[in-house]
């Protein structure tokens, strides 16, 4: 059964095709830059990648492309064999604890959540009606990044703001990167060879956060209200102190409008390392001895072991620390400066595994008290696995 994985964004729109229930990817593609100048989009076919240079107006071109693509590599025959499509969406919040089937009421609830989500939400909405548009018969899916964080207890989820704001508004922890921490939590409770465990999942990129995943059940994340809570992160500022808004306001005499567009846009460890977001960027700069380039090292490294230990307490313990994204998956340096930071609790580094890049293994020693793992992350299987399942679910197979 051949199952599409959508991830839309504003001006992009990410895809990928497998061969279900073998999990077979037979195409993946990248369309950057769609209603802008020089648009183009990526394909890989059996590794290879070829890139293509055209007008992408909208999401509903590029769609149109994705199409001729895998009719022209006889990926299908007729868009009739695509039986499902599974849509990454941001912004579930406490509406949808997995994923759904999507029909107008759901598009609808989905929309209605931009308000939470202004830069995914409505992307995603855009990419669900072009897709409809061109594969009207097939089941098409909502995959929330909120929908795994949905377990975690309201002591955990609700803000000590006025009550109303939760029950009249919605104002509580939702989190995000849900189909990340499940995937790499599943695959560790594989690895480990069993179920009943106790992981830390750290998803590092440019979004960043880490989950507390007990016996398969997210049980906390770092993630808030929106994605800016938690880590510091590429561009946005992570945990801080909401008063410091108000300060700004009237000392710069900037609008609520600028200081969101700051605190998401232009602080992390962009705005502390002077050079930019771009992780590889700051190391290059740390190697030269940029001192703030150290400093947005340390302040990033710092967050993450403050949430590993808040979650080492929550559990009573810590079967295994995974680190995935971009910047978990091939950073080592940041890995190491994370892992030598929790050495009080009997973690050591492999300093040699820990010199890999972008491969699943275990980078802690062998006497290592609590194991640390890279696995990398496959939100695109796990938004065709949720799709696959539904997709059989409703036609009573």
């Amino acid at each position: 059964m051949k199952i599409l994985s959508v991830n839309a964004g504003s001006s992009s729109l990410k895809f990928q095709m497998y061969e279900m229930p073998e999990e077979k990817e037979l195409i993946y593609g990248y369309f950057e830059r769609i209603g802008q100048k020089d648009s183009f989009y990526t394909i890989k076919i059996n590794g290879e990648k070829t890139r293509k240079e055209v007008d992408l107006s909208n999401h509903s071109v590029a769609v149109g492309f994705l199409i001729k693509e895998l009719l022209e590599n006889n990926i299908i025959e007729s868009v009739e064999e695509v039986k499902g499509v599974g849509h990454r969406v941001v912004q579930g919040a406490d509406k949808f604890n997995k994923s759904t089937v999507i029909d107008n009421t759901v598009l609808d609830i989905i929309d209605d959540l931009s308000i939470m989500a202004p830069l995914h939400n409505p992307a995603a909405v855009v990419g669900i009606k072009a897709f409809k548009e061109f594969i009207p018969n097939a089941i098409h899916t909502a995959v929330f990044d909120t929908s795994f964080h949905q377990t975690i207890p309201e002591e955990a989820y609700m803000y000590a703001l006025p009550y109303e704001w939760y029950t009249d508004y919605g104002v509580r922890k939702y989190g995000a990167h849900g189909t990340s921490h499940k995937y790499v939590s599943q695959r560790i409770n594989e690895i480990l060879g069993r179920t009943d465990t106790k992981i830390v999942v750290c998803h590092l990129g440019s979004g960043a956060s880490v989950s507390a995943v007990k016996d398969g059940i997210c049980v906390d994340t770092s993630m808030g209200f929106t994605p800016n809570a938690g880590l510091i992160m590429g561009t946005r500022c992570g945990d801080t102190d909401i008063s410091i808004i108000q300060y700004m306001m009237k000392r710069g005499n900037l609008s609520i409008e600028e200081i969101d567009n700051i605190i998401n846009k232009k602080s992390g460890l962009l705005a502390i390392s002077g050079v930019g977001s771009d992780n590889r960027d700051i190391e290059a700069g740390a190697n030269d001895g940029n001192k703030r380039c150290i400093l947005a090292q340390d302040m990033f490294a710092r967050r993450i072991v403050e949430y590993i230990a808040k979650y080492y307490v929550l559990m009573s313990g810590i079967d295994a620390i995974c680190f995935t994204a971009g910047i978990g998956e091939n950073g080592p340096i940041m890995r190491k400066k994370v892992i030598e930071r929790l050495g009080v609790l009997g973690i050591k580094l492999d300093a040699e595994a820990n010199k890999e890049k972008g491969k699943e293994g275990l980078i802690s020693t062998i006497d290592s008290l609590i194991p640390c793992y890279v696995v990398p992350t496959n939100e695109e299987v796990m938004i065709a696995r949720d799709t696959y399942d539904l997709v059989m679910e409703n036609n009573n197979v």
